[in-house]
């Protein structure tokens, strides 16, 4: 299981030291930078990342980056990502745990408390351990494992899972049904398409396309979803954000 985290940040250096800092926990990837107020609302709405670090004391003009963010929030969402405030100074605590805040960390960044406030996300929202879908066709019954699947095409409103070993089934639900369920490795990046992007081997953004199962399938992205396509080489090659 993967878990994404979205970054709430007006200092680039700031940024660099919290992707620095997760370098040792692979399980968790940057789906998005935020810094300011509108952009950060818009992209924990379009992305919803699980996990939100948001810096609360901005240096460059000695002002909060708005703990209102989290408020303004519960006009759109029931459940709010975990935040976690990051700053130099204790002295936002009060406002930040009376504003809903999950979590508090001091700077410089210590891989020990980022590690222990990882435990604690993990502990409030266990994985259950599900690694099989099932595709009904009438009274079939088909019980296909997640790591399987390339990827998955709309077809009106059924939905086609193309399979590692060449197979192709088809279920009798809509695309847009898979991509509210299925777990984070699988990211739309088409109206019609949802890939498993641990069979991503290319992507080319000139050409708009993404290659699949060491090159075999090439699959078009559309701007749409570009900022799925971001994340994606965010989470399988960091180093070149």
């Amino acid at each position: 299981m993967q878990y994404s985290y979205l970054i709430i940040d007006d200092n680039d250096n700031n940024v660099k030291e919290i992707l620095s800092s997760f370098e040792g926990f692979p399980e968790y990837y940057c789906a998005g930078i935020a810094t300011n107020k509108d952009e950060a609302i818009n992209k924990i709405l379009e992305l919803e990342p699980q996990i939100v670090f948001i810096e609360v004391a901005s240096k460059k003009r000695g002002s909060k980056l708005s703990l209102s963010i989290i408020s303004d929030l519960y006009q759109f969402l029931d459940i709010l990502p975990y935040f976690v405030v990051l700053t130099s100074t204790p002295k936002y605590a009060f406002d930040a745990i009376k504003a809903g805040v999950s979590d508090y960390l001091l700077k410089p960044l210590s891989t020990m408390e980022l590690r222990k406030t990882l435990l604690k996300f993990q502990k409030t929202n266990p994985v259950i351990a599900n690694n099989t879908i099932c595709i009904r066709s009438y009274g079939d019954y088909q019980f296909i494992s997640l790591h399987d699947i390339v990827y998955l095409k709309a077809d009106n409103n059924t939905t086609d899972f193309y399979l590692q070993n060449g197979r192709k089934l088809t279920a009798y639900k809509t695309l847009k049904h898979y991509e509210a369920n299925l777990p984070l490795f699988f990211f739309r990046i088409h109206n019609s398409y949802i890939v498993n992007s641990n069979y991503i081997s290319r992507i080319n953004t000139g050409k708009s396309l993404c290659y699949l199962n060491h090159s075999d399938v090439s699959i078009s992205f559309s701007k749409t979803f570009k900022e799925n396509v971001d994340a994606i080489i965010k989470k399988i090659a960091p180093e070149y954000l």
